[in-house]
């Protein structure tokens, strides 16, 4: 069961794939910017939808060794550093989005950026889940 509600404002239409607005209460759980490495620190791929599919991966890893699910992440952030390939890799970046958290009932915003402290890295996932008290 979640424990966050959506926010939409009356005559606002839904957005597609995420949320405006979340109120949640329970523990915060604040996951640092996750990349498309592995776990020992190694890039598979510098496909960006590759890498999208890593970092969410990542994100599903942290959160279940908390005692997370996906259904508790109420806010991300996206930082990509070319919004051209973001938004060419759409449907690979959907499919692993379905895949690893599987809802859309999140704040979410993308950002582009200049670079990423890992040079091989195109994008970085934050997250804030909230835990059920």
């Amino acid at each position: 069961m979640s424990n966050h509600q959506v926010v939409l404002p009356q005559g606002w239409p839904r957005p597609k794939g995420y949320a405006n607005a979340v109120i949640a209460r329970g523990r915060l759980l604040s996951i640092a910017g996750m990349i498309g490495w592995d776990a020992q620190g190694v890039f598979h791929s510098d496909d960006f939808g590759d890498q999208a599919w890593q970092a969410l991966r990542n994100v599903a890893d942290v959160l279940r060794e908390a005692g997370a699910r996906p259904e508790n992440i109420v806010r991300m952030t996206w930082y990509v550093t070319d919004k051209r390939e973001y938004l060419a890799a759409g449907k690979k970046v959907g499919a692993a989005f379905r895949e690893l958290i599987g809802h859309y009932d999140i704040a979410m915003t993308a950002v582009e950026v200049r670079a990423l402290i890992e040079d091989r890295a195109k994008v970085e996932i934050e997250v804030t889940a909230v835990l059920p008290d």
